[in-house]
């Protein structure tokens, strides 16, 4: 097993150019196999689909995770196709094999209190409290992703129909529309205060650093966290959890479903049901709480 584990890391190396931290996740693989294999004395041509399965079972047991399942899955079967196409095996026992089926956590979101609270807490009056307000009432009344504020424009923006246009995963374009409170609060930050950031080299996006350079992804974090502990708080709270919240309170407001996915720039239905579940989980704790019988 051993050299034949390492004749298919060297060909993930040389003929493939796969990376070395993947070189090292399927070495990992092999790994736990040969000693599995190992501790039940098999050979390699002795291994099947029910010791394959059996295997992935006592993985399981041993507290691997569905999503590692999948990825020792995976690796399983590329390297006895490899085996086969080498002719080192007459045929491919991990072909039958199923991948796990990956794990559905539900998003956290911030109670709508919390929003008010955050959102409230910031004093305008103090350097980069409008720019700060501007982000993350636009972060929890259009849903956008990190990546959409951080690159959202001047050019982008559209006062007039209340709508912001954002190019997404898959570069694909959609226009959002801006609540009130949120244009309100980016007028009195373009109004007032991106002015004094704007420097010689400074680009058309919409937030800036003191510096005058477009916001890095981290630096927006930082801003969101910060400005969550100064309001007291104690829930972790990062720019997707107010997309979360954005879409979770939408539903619980009777929002349809496919007008979230069409907001939130989701490809397939699939991803925004999950919010559903979210809903579920909600009414269910309610009712445990509050029904004599729950």
């Amino acid at each position: 097993m051993e050299a034949e584990a390492e004749g298919f890391i060297l060909y993930l190396a040389t003929e493939r150019g796969l990376s070395t931290a993947y070189q090292l996740s399927v070495q990992q693989s092999l790994d736990a196999l040969s000693a599995y294999i190992g501790k039940c004395n098999l050979q390699l041509r002795d291994v099947g689909t029910d010791e394959l399965a059996a295997f992935l079972a006592e993985r399981k047991t041993a507290g691997l995770a569905a999503s590692s399942l999948r990825i020792t899955t995976v690796h399983l079967k590329i390297f006895f196709r490899w085996l086969v196409s080498r002719g080192k095996l007459p045929m491919d026992p991990a072909e039958p094999l199923l991948s796990p089926r990956p794990e559905k956590s539900l998003p956290e979101t911030l109670h709508a209190s919390d929003i008010r609270k955050l959102l409230e807490s910031i004093d305008t009056s103090k350097l980069l409290g409008r720019r700060d307000l501007a982000i993350l009432e636009l972060f929890y009344a259009s849903g956008l992703r990190l990546a959409e504020i951080c690159s959202a424009k001047l050019e982008f923006l559209d006062t007039v129909e209340h709508f912001i246009r954002v190019t997404g995963k898959g570069s694909k374009t959609r226009l959002v529309p801006v609540g009130q409170q949120a244009e309100e609060a980016l007028e009195d930050y373009l109004r007032n205060e991106r002015p004094a950031l704007v420097k010689k080299r400074t680009g058309s996006e919409i937030f800036l650093s003191v510096r005058g350079t477009k916001l890095s992804p981290d630096r927006v974090r930082q801003v969101v966290k910060r400005r969550a502990a100064m309001a007291g708080i104690d829930q972790n709270v990062y720019p997707h959890l107010l997309r979360h919240s954005f879409a979770t309170h939408l539903l619980e407001g009777g929002a349809d479903l496919r007008v979230i996915q069409e907001l939130l720039g989701h490809a397939d239905i699939s991803t925004t049901q999950i919010y559903t579940h979210v809903d579920a989980s909600r009414l269910k704790a309610v009712h445990k709480k509050f029904h004599p019988r729950g």
